[in-house]
């Protein structure tokens, strides 16, 4: 009996030191998981305190892509900092006028638009992904590419966003399981949750608006 204690205390001890030694190795990556769920779940509520926080997890993921070597993930935090940028000034000045952030209806051909844009992007960014020697090239490229057509119908508060968000966000986790980075994966999970969430808000939103 006492042996079986030891050892089980032992496999708990193991276990927490593996736990710990990770979370300290991969302290930046944990931060601005964090943060960014904080933004994204702020995103959903449609305020534009979301913005600062997304800024700031968009220069700490750019740091942790940079020292992964993941030259599409790092190019593609590049664009979301400015389309963050973007989207705070966007949101700012709709809520100004408006006196509130609300959905703006998508027309069928900027559905279209953005598709096509997105189809067209992922083939010449992975082409170029792939004379550069980046890891899973294709795949990175269309997730980058239909990841900033996401941005722009968020940054142009389409509720849209939330359905092609859905659909990138859970690649991800594959592609983030496959590239050993755990907690960017969990994230990424917890991402297709709050996407669902955010559809559902917008679209109650927008029907509140339309009825008003």
């Amino acid at each position: 009996m006492g042996r079986r204690a030891q050892a089980g205390e032992n496999r708990i001890m193991t276990a927490w030191m593996a736990i710990s030694s990770y979370l300290a190795a991969n302290w930046l990556e944990n931060v601005a998981a964090a943060i960014t769920l904080v933004g994204i779940w702020l995103t959903t509520r449609r305020t534009l305190l979301c913005w600062p926080v997304v800024l700031v997890s968009d220069v700490l993921y750019l740091i942790v892509f940079h020292h992964e070597n993941l030259k599409s993930d790092t190019f593609l935090q590049v664009f979301f900092i400015g389309f963050t940028l973007y989207s705070w000034w966007n949101w700012w000045r709709g809520a100004r006028v408006d006196g509130e952030v609300r959905v703006v209806p998508m027309r069928l051909r900027d559905w279209l638009a953005g598709l096509i844009v997105g189809a067209l992007g992922s083939v010449v960014v992975g082409w170029w992904m792939a004379r550069i020697g980046a890891a899973l090239p294709h795949l990175d490229a269309a997730l980058a590419v239909f990841s900033l057509v996401a941005s722009w119908w968020e940054a142009r508060k389409h509720t849209a966003n939330w359905w092609l968000w859905i659909v990138v966000d859970a690649v991800y986790v594959g592609e983030y399981l496959y590239k050993d980075m755990w907690t960017t994966a969990a994230l990424y999970a917890a991402f297709v949750v709050l996407a669902v969430l955010g559809l559902r808000a917008w679209q109650r939103a927008a029907a509140f608006h339309t009825a008003a």
